[in-house]
C-alpha cells in the first residue's frame, strides 16, 4: 500500500464515530523503517472555519483497522 492510498481514506474514531480528518504525513522510525504515527489534518467544517485546528498525531498502536475507505482508530478518552 502506498502513502497516497492512505491519504484518500477518512480517519474515524471508534469511540464516538467522528471523522477526525485525513493523513497528510507519516512519521517513520529511521532505524527500523516502521511507521510510528500518522499526522492528521483536521476536518474543516463550519464551526472550525474561524478557528483553524492544528494537526494531530495518531500513534500506530491506536490504529484498529485499515479498511477500503476508512481507517478506524481508538483514541484515549
Amino acid at each position: 500500500m502506498r502513502l497516497s492510498d492512505l491519504q484518500n481514506k477518512d480517519i474515524v474514531d471508534m469511540n464516538d464515530g467522528r471523522n477526525i480528518g485525513n493523513i497528510i504525513d507519516v512519521n517513520i522510525d529511521a532505524s527500523t523503517g516502521n511507521i510510528v504515527s500518522f499526522i492528521i489534518e483536521p476536518n474543516k467544517n463550519f464551526f472550525k472555519f474561524f478557528n483553524r485546528g492544528t494537526d494531530t498525531e495518531i500513534k500506530w498502536h491506536s490504529i484498529t483497522k485499515i479498511g477500503e475507505d476508512v481507517i478506524l482508530v481508538k483514541l484515549g478518552l
